[in-house]
């Protein structure tokens, strides 16, 4: 997929990708579920890591240590004589919680290194990108992974380890967002991810950059390209023009060859400018549904009244797309009896579009803005900012 630098992007509906390549990813799903269910049968593999006390409850066997009769777990009885040896687990640093709550209960742990599985690669993690979800999963308000103890995160980039599969080799830098809406563990030294949900890191984003990229822009990209179908002329509205999801949102649609119109405040209004914004609305100053008309997609990635409020400034048959109020059935209702369409975004770990940003970024055409990096032992504060909000583009961890 090569353009030049000033000609709108056209992407080709996956349908015409090849069959090739949709069988090949097929396949490898279907392997990768298989895998799972067959261990998930046994208990033979978890791949949320351990922490704290279940740490130092798992066996200590070494590869092809003979078993001690009379020493068997009910873990052990579930695996058949000479098929399993327990590999000899290393220990990474990794971020959990044992309760719901503020930002004062993620904490530091040792816990094992997680072990791939067929079709998947160890990635040694260089930077985690921070998302305003991972704050609500932290204070249980929207409790997608559980109940804790858990790992938090998918945004990452780093450096391939080991490599169950043809797609990756050790020493490869890569980036995604593996597993979700499942646990991805990112929070941690080391993280096992299918290959399918990564990338190679492309050279024009730093290690850091590149893990502030996958959650921000795949939303971006499923909302404007996969449910949107922008193309060169339309009219897009984007809210939270200066957010971690806005601020790729508004290089996205501007490469598809879109007129961009943005609300941010006023302290914003420089940044999303030069990321390209035709037009700037100082939310805090002026009513978007009073300037603005004629639009042909909204990107929502607010919620509350300014979802809703967004209908008046569509013009018929158009269409909003939100990042944050799938769920609302009512509020799809009223814009689907005003002849509007309405979608909410389900976030994917979508192998195309991820190569699809990677090379808009080699391309000049698409940059991440990082406002503050954190060490692990600064997780807490990062996550007081997560729950502040009003960020400009996005917040990373690094090891």
């Amino acid at each position: 997929m090569s353009v030049a630098a000033d000609e709108p992007v056209r992407f080709e509906p996956p349908e015409r990708l090849g069959e090739h390549l949709a069988r090949d990813a097929a396949d490898r799903l279907d392997e990768l579920a298989m895998a799972h269910r067959a261990l998930a049968e046994t208990g033979e593999h978890d791949h949320r890591p351990l922490v704290g006390d279940q740490l130092d409850r798992q066996p200590r066997r070494t590869i092809g240590e003979k078993r001690v009769p009379g020493t068997e777990s009910a873990h052990d009885s579930k695996v058949p004589a000479g098929t399993y040896r327990k590999p000899n687990l290393r220990v990474m640093r990794a971020i959990t919680q044992q309760t719901f709550g503020g930002p004062e209960v993620l904490t530091i742990v040792d816990a094992p290194e997680p072990q791939p599985l067929p079709t998947e690669v160890l990635v040694r993690v260089r930077a985690i990108g921070l998302n305003p979800l991972e704050a609500r999963l932290r204070s249980g308000e929207f409790p997608l992974i559980g109940q804790p103890p858990f790992v938090l995160g998918w945004d990452l980039s780093g450096v391939v380890e080991q490599a169950w599969t043809g797609r990756f080799r050790p020493g490869d830098e890569v980036f995604g967002m593996p597993l979700f809406p499942r646990a991805a563990n990112a929070y941690a030294e080391f993280v096992s991810a299918p290959a399918l949900h990564l990338a190679p890191r492309p050279a024009s984003l730093s290690p850091v950059e590149a893990a502030a990229l996958p959650v921000a822009g795949l939303t971006a990209w499923q909302g404007l390209v996969d449910l949107g179908g922008v193309t060169e002329g339309d009219r897009v509205l984007i809210h939270g023009g200066g957010g971690g999801i806005g601020h790729i949102a508004i290089q996205l649609a501007k490469a598809l060859g879109a007129r961009v119109i943005t609300t941010a405040s006023g302290s914003k209004r420089e940044f999303v400018k030069g990321l390209g914004a035709d037009e700037v609305i100082d939310y805090q100053r002026v009513d978007f549904t009073e300037t603005v008309r004629d639009i042909d997609l909204v990107l929502d990635t607010l919620g509350g009244d300014t979802t809703g409020r967004s209908l008046a400034v569509l013009r018929p048959g158009g269409h909003l797309v939100t990042a944050v109020a799938d769920e609302d059935a009512e509020l799809a209702a009223r814009f689907e009896a005003a002849d509007m369409r309405f979608s909410g975004i389900a976030v994917d770990p979508d192998p195309f579009a991820l190569r699809g940003l990677a090379e808009l970024a080699e391309q000049g055409r698409l940059r991440v803005h990082v406002q503050e990096t954190f060490p692990f032992e600064r997780v807490a504060e990062a996550h007081r900012l997560l729950d502040d909000g009003h960020l400009k583009g996005k917040l990373v961890l690094t090891g």
